[in-house]
């Protein structure tokens, strides 16, 4: 990677880290709409067995140069800035709760688009294709139309909620926070943190890291051996995310640690009078021309 690119990650870690603060929006989903999706499965995968066993015989040389640093280290540093950045100085959880149809006009705008220009890009489109991308739409309805689950606080579906979690933010289209709201795991995981319990943190961590290393290296296997079908079940998990992402609609929150967490939607039409009716179609388009900018300018870039 030049150095000259560095800036650009920096900057794609900083829309990853303002998504991950939308509730019902994950990282994945930015990354993918910013054309690094792949790269950052890459660069989880990374991290392997060869990588741990060189950590274990303290070859210095393979623990630095195997792993992707030079495009980890510059993305998390845009993520990281971000999440500080919407939290300290701009506050979007407080312009979430007071603009939602704004701010989900926006993001509606940017998942709706991406979709487009993605579809553009398939190598021909077949009647199993067409299959594919309905099956895809359909898992992901499912998925944000769940409900709450009572689930026990055993060591064990502790490891799987951190799994279950960590592999819905790189999925595009599905929120791991909003995954574990419905396993009623996320309460618990935020007070243990808070209280240090380490019965809690220890499996929920290692739940995460088996996750998201095993998940990102079977999505990478999937996306070399049946690129198309694979995309195209992405595409579907989002659309199905427009259904949550609506500007209009009436959203049940959880308050959890003093903040607000989706639980539930149910998407409604306005009329033509409605106060932000034109205000929230604006930001729709601004987020409609975000993609097909960053779409141009990722086309120049390669």
């Amino acid at each position: 990677m030049r150095w000259h690119e560095m800036p650009w990650l920096v900057a794609k870690g900083f829309c990853m880290g303002m998504a991950d603060l939308v509730p019902g929006v994950s990282g994945g989903t930015m990354a993918f709409i910013l054309g690094i999706y792949e790269q950052l499965l890459a660069a989880i995968s990374s991290f392997d067995a060869r990588w741990i066993k060189a950590c274990f015989k303290f070859d210095i040389t393979t623990v630095i140069k195997r792993p992707h640093f030079h495009f980890i280290i510059p993305l998390l540093l845009g993520l990281f800035s971000a999440v500080w950045f919407f939290t300290h100085v701009i506050s979007l959880p407080i312009l979430i709760n007071e603009y939602p149809e704004h701010v989900y006009g926006l993001f509606f705008g940017l998942i709706m688009a991406s979709i487009y220009v993605l579809m553009q890009e398939l190598k021909g489109f077949c009647g199993m294709d067409a299959l594919t991308l309905i099956a895809g739409t359909v898992v992901g309805l499912i998925i944000v139309n769940l409900v709450p689950v009572e689930t026990p606080n055993t060591a064990w579906f502790i490891f799987l909620s951190g799994a279950i979690a960590i592999c819905a933010m790189i999925l595009p289209g599905v929120s791991g926070s909003f995954l574990l709201l419905l396993l009623k795991k996320y309460s618990v995981i935020i007070a243990a943190i808070g209280e240090f319990n380490l019965s809690i943190i220890v499996p929920f961590l290692l739940g995460c890291i088996v996750g998201l290393v095993s998940f990102s290296r079977f999505l990478t296997w999937l996306l070399s051996r049946f690129y198309q079908r694979t995309l195209l079940v992405i595409k579907g998990i989002l659309i199905a995310s427009l259904w949550i992402l609506w500007p209009f609609q009436e959203r049940v929150y959880e308050t959890i640690a003093g903040k607000q967490k989706l639980l539930s939607t149910m998407p409604y039409m306005p009329n033509a009078d409605h106060a932000s009716l034109y205000a929230v179609v604006g930001f729709v388009l601004v987020g409609l021309i975000l993609v097909v900018v960053i779409h141009r300018l990722s086309q120049n870039n390669r």
